[in-house]
């Protein structure tokens, strides 16, 4: 055998023991993950987090250093930051304990037509928004002949603009997010259910614990981590919101700002008036804030605590 086909077998021999071996396999794997992760997060936030303290023109970029953080303190980023935070508010007061109450119904022996009633509740989780968007506009749309408004007319009732005034406005886009996501977070606690063992609640029935209890002393506590993770990506759909609002005027204009939230003001500034950088700054401080938030509901639910041994 030449010496170039024992320096191939070799260099084969080495790769082969490369995949295999119990130190780099776990690189291995991860890799693809760290790469996605780099060019798909990690860059984008870090070019979003320079753009932030530049003034960005046309084949042009100066530093201008915390101009456009300060230039935020306006009336207008505050309107945006308070419709966010009500929004986000009232979509996790309807969209954590109505999803679970449905999933309990939905997992129970006395429920019929499971699966019927599990494919009806996901069915708007599968609907565009901007599809939903456009139905709700017109659902709820300010005309005489709207759907809503030609309801309250059969009862005597005075039709209403919805669209133009902040409670009603509010109203209509936590129904519409409830409509649209209520599905999604059923099947989560769905999943979750499934996975607590029935012998738990065969034990309890032995020593005669009530419904009640059965849900708080076992189906609350090991939904635990389900429940953590909804209201996780619950608080991140809530102050992420634009489409929903967008769709709704048709535009990223509403009456006094009412439908304004803050992707709408990034998108407001950094794509229609074309002020990237300010708009760079918008997005540093949504995800400052989101993480502050994320944060603290996970520290107030002991996610950072070791383990009792």
């Amino acid at each position: 055998m030449d010496k170039g086909s024992i320096g191939k077998q070799l260099g084969k021999k080495r790769r082969t023991n490369l995949l295999y071996s119990q130190k780099a396999a776990p690189y291995f794997f991860v890799l693809p993950f760290i790469i996605s992760f780099a060019i798909f997060f990690a860059y984008p936030v870090v070019s979003t987090f320079i753009m932030s303290f530049q003034e960005v023109l046309p084949g042009q970029t100066t530093f201008i250093g915390i101009e456009n953080y300060a230039g935020l303190w306006n009336s207008t980023f505050l309107t945006a930051i308070k419709n966010s935070a009500i929004y986000t508010l009232l979509t996790l007061c309807i969209l954590i304990p109505l999803p679970l109450i449905l999933a309990v119904l939905l997992n129970s022996k006395l429920m019929f037509a499971k699966n019927f009633f599990r494919s009806v509740t996901f069915i708007p989780a599968l609907t565009s928004v901007v599809v939903a968007g456009i139905i709700f506009r017109l659902i709820f749309g300010g005309q005489d002949g709207a759907l809503l408004n030609s309801i309250l007319s059969t009862f005597g009732l005075e039709p209403r603009a919805w669209l133009n005034y902040a409670g009603t406005s509010m109203f209509v886009l936590v129904v519409l997010a409830t409509w649209k996501w209520m599905g999604i977070n059923i099947l989560y606690f769905l999943a979750g259910l499934q996975n607590i063992p029935k012998e738990l609640y065969e034990s309890a029935e032995v020593d005669g614990a009530s419904t009640w209890k059965k849900f708080t002393h076992i189906t609350l506590p090991l939904l635990k981590p389900i429940s953590i993770y909804v209201f996780t990506i619950s608080i991140y759909g809530g102050l992420s919101m634009f489409a929903e609002s967008y769709m709704l005027y048709g535009s990223n204009r509403s009456p006094n700002n009412i439908g304004l939230t803050i992707v709408g003001y990034l998108y407001q500034k950094g794509i229609e008036q074309n002020s990237l950088g300010f708009g760079s700054a918008v997005g540093i401080t949504l995800l400052v804030i989101t993480f502050i938030i994320t944060f603290i509901q996970l520290k107030f639910f002991g996610m950072f605590r070791k383990e009792e041994q």
